[in-house]
């Protein structure tokens, strides 16, 4: 850190002006930050043997797996194939509930909606490139899309009036809260 004087103020990581330490980084090798004009810089990279991050960053980091499912020459919908699948799930699951065209259909419906998220989960799991259908890390991503189309379906499953599937304790606990 230097101090500064009136005409020139004073910067944590020392002057920067030419053939500085700034510019050059430590022991003489490049790839510290340069100075453009008037504070702005231009290029930051980090300096070799560094554990430090870089103290300006340009991009975020790509999810684990979130390239291209396809070729870079194919059209656009077919490098994104994982995604539209399990928008396409979903998006039957909906218009199933929306027109109601069968008894019980709001829950066949809501169960594709749920299975739509677990097929999510499991392509995440399968594919090593799922483009846009990842969105965090691996991990986080089947955890996600994994639980909470699991709570879907089991909730579809439950739903009243006449339940497919009947969890006595639940009913128990939905008992104690409500009276």
């Amino acid at each position: 850190m230097t101090s500064g004087t009136p005409g020139r103020p004073g910067t944590p990581d020392g002057p920067r002006g030419p053939g500085s330490a700034a510019e050059t980084g430590p022991a003489g090798r490049s790839g510290g930050p340069v100075e453009v004009g008037r504070g702005r810089v231009s290029k930051v990279r980090r300096v070799r043997g560094s554990r430090r991050p870089p103290t300006v960053t340009t991009d975020t980091a790509r999810p684990e797996g979130g390239g291209r499912a396809a070729a870079g020459d194919a059209p656009a919908p077919a490098r994104q194939w994982p995604l539209l699948f399990v928008l396409g799930t979903a998006a039957v699951g909906l218009l199933v509930v929306g027109t109601d065209p069968f008894e019980q259909s709001f829950r066949v419906g809501t169960m594709l909606v749920g299975a739509a998220l677990l097929l999510g989960a499991v392509l995440r799991r399968l594919l090593p490139s799922v483009g846009m259908l990842a969105v965090r890390s691996r991990f986080t991503d089947m955890a996600t899309y994994g639980v909470m189309g699991s709570l879907i379906v089991l909730l579809a499953l439950m739903v009243q009036p006449r339940p497919w599937l009947r969890i006595p304790f639940l009913e128990d606990i939905l008992h104690l809260t409500v009276t």
